[in-house]
Order: structure tokens, then C-alpha cells, then sequence
């Protein structure tokens, strides 16, 4: 909707109103709804049978709930209740969440974890139940996995647990995958079984009708028993620790904490896991998302995003492999694998990415990467789809580095490159600058584009309108 009292609004229909809506700003919150957590998230999944949310807290130096004096009972080990009558934890009662928003948790010693696991209702935002951990464990991974060996039970929540996790010098006592089904439609946890695994369960995925678990550097494949997960199958080789998993076929992709991403496959023949291909840069992988069968999106610990992609003649090799991967999957003199990734693009986002997803923001929209940092933004990565757009929007982000320089100071595009060279990424912040430039810097800017400042900004607005 566009008018002289609004020029960029749009209208909507709430019973028998007609109501205009518009922005003011760009950046402002349309809408936010907030559900309050006991710890810091860590991982959530949905599950797709209950429609609920289930996330993964913990802390590190809090107190759990079990050791807390400023509560009003003792905790309940089997569901992670407090006992007195209508408490539900800290963080839903009126007085105890006030402070604990202000002032924080209990702060426990070093190596003391408070953790628990929770279910949310997506719609209502309330909890349905909140698991409380015990033995000193933290929750830092989870998956929903349905199991060959138990399709009656549909799809369990399998979460990985650690006891004792310290990071200088990164150590842990132990670590356990917890097995979980849902009852009451999905409101409440039931602990199945427990099984330690020796080291810390960073990555978890569903894989064939069984768990894929990154056990430190080991890379495992778990069936379903009765009393405990049984092993199938390892995989020992990897650099240091499993950072992120995904799958695809009989593909797996490993995010490592410091040596970035490990193309591996699966010979269901020979029951072995052999690693085909590598990256050549150090990148310590925090987040990870499969673009296709042999393209992967990252980010490391040190603000920068990057694609890397299997070259499509060396992909068909690997298909074609009449060895099964007995010689491509054997350790070279340098421990490196046979093959090697390519970068695809380069871009320092300045702030530790925690979390990538794809999705289309509108009804038959294009699909974006979006991506959340650590201190609270949200990007997207558009890609393009014409080579017109891509010169024209290298050629004004070229000259707004000359005529709007950051106000720290510094080269744009020295930090844009501050670890790699910035490749094949237009940064849309700086381009979203245009319209604060003055009349005549616009005006200079637009003539050397062959535009006029006006198309310019319906360039720029039309890029914006297939994002939002």
C-alpha cells in the first residue's frame, strides 16, 4: 500500500476493521514473542508428530536446582519440579525471575553445570515440562531420530549429555547419550536408557534409522537396544573434536571445532565410514548447513561465513569409485584425505555466527540463508540470480567504499577480509548506506552506475522486498 501519508505501508483486516501498517524503521521489531528459560539455550529441535519445541539449556558455574537454598522446597529428581505447590522454577515465578533477569543465577564453582531440557508450546509459549539434569551433567546436543530396530515408538529425542566439562585446558569426565519418548501428547519427557559414550557428544543426527554421534574426534553410528545404545560402527580419525553433523544419502558432512569441514561416506557392505575429502584452512566451525550433495555453509568462532563445495568431476568420481573408498579413504603421509574442497565465498560478519538455517520469509518467496549471532543480530544471505544485479551491486558497494567510509575509520574492505579475502559477497549493509549519503554524492554515485539516484533506491528496495 502506497500513499501520500504512507508511502510504504501495507493493509490488513482484523474482523471488522481495516487497519494500514508501516515501519518507521528498517531495522525495528515487527514482532517478538519472548518464552522465559531457566539456563542459556543451546540446541532446540520441533518435533514434527506433537508440534512442540524442545530446547536444550545449561550454564556453566550455576548452581543446579537440586543444590539452590533460595527456593521455596526441595527439587523433585524424577521430573525437575519443586515440590512446594504451584512452583514451577525460578524463572516462571513472579519475585525469583524479576532477580534472576537482573542480577542472574546462583553462581556455582568451575566445574559445576546446571542444565535441564524443556517443552515448549509454539503457539501458547508455555511449558509443558521442564527436565532438570542431574549428576553434574550438561545438554549440549540433541536430535529426533526414529529407529529401525523400534518403529512403534516413532521419533525419540536423543540428547547428549556431558558431566564435568571444563574448557582450558578442554577436558570432561564423562559423557552420555540420553534416549527420551514423549508421553501425553507430547507434554512429557520419559528417560528410556543411558549410555555413557567416553567423551563429549557435540554433534548428534538421525542417519538411516539409526544415531550418528561425534563422540570427541570419533564419529559413531548407534542402534537401539533395550537397556542401552548398542555401536555399529566408528570412524577415528578426525582432527580434534566434532563441532556439527549433517547427512545426505549415504554422505556425511563433520563440522570439526578447528579444522573445518570432513566429507565422509557410509559403505553399508563393509559397515565402515571412510572421509574422501577436506578443506585446506584451520576454520574452528561453530555452526553448519548443507546447501547440496556437495556444498556446505559455515561459521567459525572468529565471525566469518564461508561455502565450500566438492568439485562436480571429482563428486562423480567419488560415486564412481569402483574401490568403495578403500584407496580414497586411506590416510596420506600428512594424515590429509584425498581430495579437497573449494571456497565458494569468503565474508567476515564481525560477530561469532551461532546458527544458520534456510527459509523463505514470505509465501513464494526466495529462499535465504539466515543467519543469528552471538550477540543477538539476524542477517540474511541473498543469492542472486542475474548477472546484472551482481555488477551493478559490486559497482555500488565499490564506490560507497570510497565516498562512505566506516566511521571507526578503518578500510571496509580490510575488514570485510579481516581472516580471508572477501569473496563473492556483497555486503548489503554498506549498499543499504546509499540513501544517508548526501544529494550530491548520491547524484555522482548514480552517474557513474548509469542510473539515476531514484533507480538506484527501487534497486535497492527491490532487493529488500525479496528478503522481508
Amino acid at each position: 500500500f502506497a500513499s501520500d501519508q504512507c508511502p510504504e505501508g501495507f493493509v490488513s483486516v482484523a474482523k471488522s476493521t481495516l487497519r494500514i501498517l508501516t515501519l518507521e524503521r528498517l531495522g525495528e521489531t515487527f514482532n517478538q514473542q519472548t518464552a522465559v528459560l531457566r539456563y542459556t539455550p543451546r540446541k532446540f529441535v520441533i518435533h514434527p508428530d506433537h508440534r512442540v519445541i524442545i530446547v536444550a539449556e545449561a550454564d556453566h558455574g550455576a548452581v543446579p536446582l537440586a543444590q539452590r537454598e533460595d527456593l521455596p522446597g526441595p527439587m523433585n529428581i524424577e521430573n525437575g519440579a519443586i515440590q512446594e505447590p504451584g512452583f514451577r522454577g525460578p524463572e516462571l515465578d513472579e519475585q525469583l525471575g524479576a532477580l534472576e533477569q537482573q542480577f542472574g543465577g546462583m553462581r556455582g564453582g568451575q566445574a559445576q553445570w546446571a542444565s535441564c531440557v524443556r517443552i515448549i508450546d509454539p503457539t501458547s509459549l508455555q511449558t509443558h515440562h521442564a527436565l532438570e539434569l542431574d549428576n553434574n551433567e550438561a545438554a549440549v546436543s540433541l536430535c529426533l531420530a526414529r529407529f529401525n530396530t523400534a518403529p512403534e515408538e516413532g521419533a525419540l529425542l536423543c540428547v547428549g549429555t556431558v558431566k564435568g566439562l571444563s574448557f582450558y585446558p578442554r577436558r570432561a569426565d564423562d559423557g552420555f547419550i540420553r534416549i527420551y519418548r514423549l508421553r501425553d501428547a507430547g507434554r512429557r519427557l520419559e528417560l528410556m536408557h543411558r549410555t555413557p559414550v567416553g567423551e563429549t557428544p557435540g554433534a548428534l543426527t538421525a542417519f538411516k534409522g539409526r544415531l550418528l554421534a561425534g563422540c570427541g574426534n570419533i564419529l559413531r553410528i548407534y542402534e537401539l537396544g533395550k537397556k542401552k545404545l548398542l555401536r555399529k560402527c566408528e570412524h577415528r580419525k578426525l582432527p580434534t573434536h566434532i563441532a556439527t553433523l549433517s547427512t545426505l544419502g549415504d554422505r556425511i558432512f563433520v563440522g570439526d571445532g578447528q579444522e573445518s569441514f570432513h566429507y565422509m561416506k557410509y559403505k553399508k557392505a563393509d559397515n565402515i565410514i571412510y572421509e574422501y575429502a577436506d578443506d585446506v584452512a584451520p576454520r574452528y566451525v561453530t555452526s553448519a548447513l548443507q546447501l547440496d550433495y556437495d556444498t556446505m555453509c559455515g561459521a567459525d568462532k572468529f565471525g566469518n561465513i564461508f561455502m565450500t563445495r566438492l568439485p562436480s568431476d571429482i563428486s562423480a568420481q567419488v560415486e564412481d569409485d569402483p574401490t568403495g573408498g578403500k584407496f580414497a579413504g586411506a590416510s596420506n603421509l600428512l594424515q590429509g584425505a584425498a581430495h579437497k574442497l573449494e571456497d565458494i565465498i569468503n565474508f567476515h560478519a564481525g560477530d561469532t555466527v551461532t546458527a544458520l538455517q534456510r527459509a523463505a520469509m514470505q509465501p513464494g518467496g526466495r529462499e535465504v540463508i539466515l543467519y543469528g549471532t552471538v550477540m543477538g543480530a539476524i542477517g540474511a544471505l541473498l543469492p542472486f540470480s542475474s548477472r546484472e544485479d551482481v555488477d551493478f551491486f559490486s559497482h555500488l558497494e565499490m564506490h560507497l567504499r570510497q565516498e562512505q567510509p566506516p566511521l571507526a575509520g578503518r578500510d571496509h574492505l580490510g575488514f570485510r577480509s579481516y581472516y580471508f579475502p572477501v569473496k563473492d559477497t556483497i555486503d548489503g549493509d554498506l549498499c543499504e548506506q546509499f540513501p544517508q549519503a548526501s544529494a550530491e554524492k548520491q547524484q555522482s554515485i548514480a552517474e557513474e552506475l548509469d542510473r539515476t539516484p531514484g533507480e538506484v533506491l527501487k534497486k535497492l528496495e527491490d532487493i529488500r522486498n525479496r528478503v522481508l
